[in-house]
């Protein structure tokens, strides 16, 4: 075996090792469980497309009345608890992933990875 593919093997184990240990974190496994809440809340899930229904219908022109139904929704959104225990779970796993990445960016000093956003709601 050539030491490049002794290199890649090695680095393919500490990445199956870390995603394992990530998999296994208490983060990771509260983020699955409020995803799987959220996911069997219909409340909630029927509150997040009507929102996301009226962004697409915002988009496609601004309507004081659709404006109005949205700014509701938002509020509706922020006041329901599986939402809320979802968004938490989200960012906290987005945190220490990025700790990750700034771990990894410095062990190798270049830029690891760009953040691109996103989200939920």
């Amino acid at each position: 075996m050539s030491t490049h593919q002794s290199t890649e093997a090695a680095v393919d184990e500490a990445l199956q090792a870390f995603l394992e240990t990530l998999e296994a974190s208490e983060t990771y496994q509260q983020f699955v469980a409020a995803d799987r809440q959220l996911d069997n809340d219909e409340e909630a899930t029927a509150l997040i497309a009507a929102f996301q229904q009226k962004q697409q219908q915002l988009q496609r022109g601004f309507d004081q009345s659709v404006m109005q139904e949205l700014q509701e929704l938002k509020t509706e959104l922020s006041e329901n608890e599986t939402i809320q225990q979802h968004q938490t779970a989200q960012q906290e796993l987005v945190e220490l992933l990025r700790e990750t990445d700034d771990l990894i960016t410095e062990q190798i000093e270049r830029q690891f990875s760009q953040s691109t956003g996103g989200g939920c709601c």
